[in-house]
């Protein structure tokens, strides 16, 4: 099969196309002939070898896919060879055909086609577990999503309405903030313009955001801990901007404010597999009608991976970058 390889750590140019023998599906697993893979941000880290991938994983980037399973290994209870699914998985995406434990697939949701499905899980996933398990975000709340044209951005925002919450959104240019608002955000701020605990304050009357789900990091901790309300809840799911050098906890502790962080890659097919029954149960009825669908932005042919790392690094797009290899994209 055809597969991307990561020569060595560095820019994307060293993610190469290659051959590579067709992973056999274990106890439980299923074998996907990959339509199309979503790409993310850590498969950016990946190649620069700051993620590498967790033990028993493969070194093939990508952590999410979809298209037809091929393949059932023994023990397999809910899928058949013949059915279309998407899928989380802890590496591997990068390539024409991919191995996931079937708990971790969903079926893809009526209407969707293969590259819409391919963008669903990373972000879906991560979404739900920080924003909805972590986070405990409620209706009529108030929530700060930082980088609001991003896979995790747009996802979050039209969950966060979904279900209920008034949503407030950062991005870079006015472009951007009204891709937010057309999402469903309630108001956007442009961080190149505006300072987003000001317009916070205004926004809310004084009072602060009761969630925030943060991609950035960096100076933005501090500044996080200004905008939230008392008992604010924070959700670190990235640290685009490095870690925070300065951090006075003061306010944290007057606020009794919860930061939290997570990664997805590293949880265990267990945890994945509670994860995904919640996203079924109450966040697939509402794609099966329509209410909510990944942005997407762009595609590029599965060869053309360094492509869309160039792309992704740029920051330049709103919404999801999907690959795609030669097999129907119909699902």
């Amino acid at each position: 099969m055809l597969a991307i390889e990561i020569q060595h750590p560095g820019g994307p140019e060293v993610l190469r196309p290659a051959f590579h023998p067709v992973p056999k599906p274990g106890p439980g697993e299923i074998l996907i002939k990959v339509a199309a893979a979503g790409v993310n941000r850590p498969d950016i880290l990946q190649r620069r070898g700051l993620y590498p991938p967790p033990p028993g994983a493969s070194e093939i980037p990508g952590l999410e896919v979809a298209g037809e399973i091929v393949e059932s290994g023994e023990g397999t209870i809910r899928f058949r060879p013949g059915e279309k699914v998407c899928a989380l998985v802890a590496g591997g995406g990068y390539a024409e055909y991919c191995v996931v434990h079937e708990s971790n697939a969903l079926p893809i949701p009526s209407g969707f086609d293969m590259i819409e499905a391919a963008a669903l899980p990373e972000t879906f996933f991560t979404v739900w577990t920080n924003l909805f398990q972590r986070g405990k975000l409620k209706s009529g709340e108030i929530v700060l999503i930082h980088g609001g044209t991003s896979g995790i951005g747009t996802t979050a925002t039209m969950l966060a309405k979904a279900f209920g919450a008034l949503v407030l959104a950062t991005a870079g240019s006015e472009e951007k903030c009204r891709a937010c608002v057309a999402l469903g955000a309630d108001f956007a701020i442009n961080y190149r313009m505006q300072d987003f605990v000001e317009e916070v304050r205004k926004f809310t009357d004084g009072k602060g955001v009761d969630v925030i789900l943060d991609i950035v990091a960096g100076d933005y901790v501090a500044r996080n801990y200004k905008a939230a309300a008392l008992n604010g809840r924070i959700l670190q799911v990235g640290i685009q901007n490095g870690p925070a050098m300065e951090l006075n906890l003061m306010p944290m502790l007057a606020k009794r404010l919860t930061h939290t962080g997570s990664t997805l890659r590293s949880r265990t097919v267990a945890e994945k597999a509670q994860i995904a029954q919640e996203l079924e149960q109450q966040v697939w009825p509402l794609l099966h009608q329509g209410k909510i669908k990944p942005q997407i932005f762009k595609m590029f042919r599965l060869e053309e991976a360094a492509e869309a790392h160039t792309l992704m690094e740029s920051g330049t797009h709103i919404g999801k970058i999907v690959l795609t290899t030669g097999a129907t994209l119909s699902a």
